[in-house]
């Protein structure tokens, strides 16, 4: 048995349908996410002995899986979408063109098919609970149990050392709530600790703890703004040499992942204390320390060490139509194609740096529930969903207001994404409903999660949209 018993007969229905199928196409979505649930379907594919090959879509439209069906492959398996995109995806399945499975946590359109893996099916919150790398994992363990693999078989053999990769997709799909993964991917991580491939554990809640410098760990900390600290290198280079504690090696910044777990002590009981003295909240100085995720199999002090810095390596390739070398890195090449992706990584930090600025300098506009920005061809349609929920923390720009950002997709159409918070999700904010219902009312398509979700409308028809968001969350929130 799975680690998801809801989901446990459809999983083994997909696994089964793929199992007797001669090859198999895998169509999988380009974030974390997508990415990590493509690399765990195609091991486990691999594993079972099924051909197939692997596709990804920046978002699948009708036009995409038009091309889908010209391709005329006996089964196609969708991760990390598919779901949202049923009606159209159900045409082809009755012309004939191919058999759909889906392994997904989006929002289901309103056709249904026979081989559909999605928590939502069940119950479950497909925005906190299970992510598109959780339905994968859940469907790789059904293939394993299949093909005649028990829980006294090896990791490798019941799939369950893929539990690394579906937790690198949840954490980058933000479903960890308050910092900690919960529900059926808290099932999934258990899976992971008990195969020996993942360490749970309570540390500094900070991005960069494998790889950055300590001066620039806190620096650049976004989490918590700490006076004094926060966006200021002399500052936080005085607050490390005020410690008590070695904190340089041979002349260079250690690192935090270097640190003895005394060390660590040391330094996070005075971060905790110096937010406290300098005016931070009490429950968001705690949040300073949570819950981390850590790839046992991995080395120390690389990006793929840690579930967060993974998913963000994961995140700057196939933005940067570089789905191939960011899958390479999920299935274990560890040396031409992670310096790839490490080359990817520094860009996408350059362009994510870029975009915030262009939010700072152009500021964002207030409607009277929601607010809003245009890239103006200055962010990439690909990343300003991530500077639009980055830009939630920016002066000027209220963290009580969903905030919805356009970029130029083409000529003809314009990229949205919009993103919220876990409180205003707590109040009734539903992103996902939004998008749909206020996309379709000017022709585009939308979809997504309660606290993030995007699509896209024809160009020209912004202001209509925004008007129709803006009612649509005004109605939600009660405003």
């Amino acid at each position: 048995m799975g680690p998801v018993p809801k989901l446990d007969e459809r999983a083994r229905a997909c696994a089964r349908r793929l199992s007797e199928s001669e090859e198999v196409l895998l169509a999988a979505h380009i974030d974390a996410d997508g990415l990590t649930s493509g690399a765990i379907a195609s091991t486990a594919l691999a594993r079972a002995g099924i051909a197939h090959e692997v596709v990804f879509k920046k978002q699948l439209d009708e036009g995409e899986i038009e091309s889908i069906g010209a391709r005329r492959q006996e089964t196609v398996l969708f991760t990390d979408f598919g779901s949202g995109q049923l009606d159209a995806i159900s045409e082809h399945a009755r012309a004939g063109d191919f058999v759909p499975v889906i392994a997904d946590h989006h929002q289901p359109a309103d056709a249904t098919t026979k081989y559909h893996l999605n928590p939502l099916l069940a119950g479950i919150d497909g925005a906190s609970e299970l992510s598109g790398a959780g339905a994968s994992y859940l469907l790789a363990r059904a293939l394993a149990e299949i093909a005649g693999a028990d829980d006294s078989t090896e990791p490798s053999e019941t799939n369950c050392d893929l539990a690394a990769l579906a937790v690198v997709g949840a954490v980058g799909d933000m479903q960890a709530v308050d910092g900690e993964l919960v529900g059926s991917n808290r099932a999934i991580v258990t899976e992971g600790v008990e195969a020996g491939v993942l360490e749970e554990g309570t540390d500094l809640a900070l991005y960069g703890k494998q790889t950055r410098p300590l001066p620039k760990l806190l620096e650049y900390a976004s989490e918590v703004r700490i006076p004094g600290i926060s966006n200021d290198e002399q500052g936080a280079v005085a607050f490390l040499e005020s410690l008590d504690v070695e904190l340089k090696a041979e002349g260079s910044w250690r690192r935090w992942a270097a640190l003895s777990a005394e060390e660590k002590r040391t330094v996070a009981s005075a971060l905790l204390q110096h937010a406290l003295e300098r005016g931070v909240p009490a429950a968001k100085a705690e949040s300073l320390i949570g819950t981390t995720y850590t790839l046992t199999g991995e080395p120390r002090g690389t990006e793929l060490r840690d579930a967060s810095e993974f998913s963000t390596l994961l995140n700057a390739t196939a933005r940067y139509e570089r789905a191939d070398v960011g899958l390479a890195v999920c299935l274990g090449n560890r040396r031409e194609e992670l310096d790839r992706a490490r080359r990817l990584l520094e860009n996408h930090r350059r362009n994510l740096s870029a975009g915030i600025e262009h939010v700072k300098s152009t500021g964002v506009e207030q409607e009277s529930n929601i607010q809003w920005f245009d890239a103006d061809g200055e962010i990439r349609e690909t990343i300003v969903g991530i500077v639009a929920g980055m830009a939630l923390g920016v002066d000027g720009v209220d963290p009580d207001r969903p905030i919805v950002a356009f970029a130029e997709k083409d000529d003809e159409e314009t990229k949205i994404s919009a993103r919220g918070t876990a409180g205003l999700v707590a109040r009734g904010l539903d992103l996902a409903a939004v998008m749909t219902d206020a996309s379709g009312a000017v022709d585009g398509d939308g979809g997504g999660h309660d606290i993030a979700a995007g699509g896209t409308i024809p160009a020209g028809s912004e202001e209509a949209f925004l008007e129709r968001v803006d009612a649509l969350v005004g109605e939600q929130l009660g405003g």
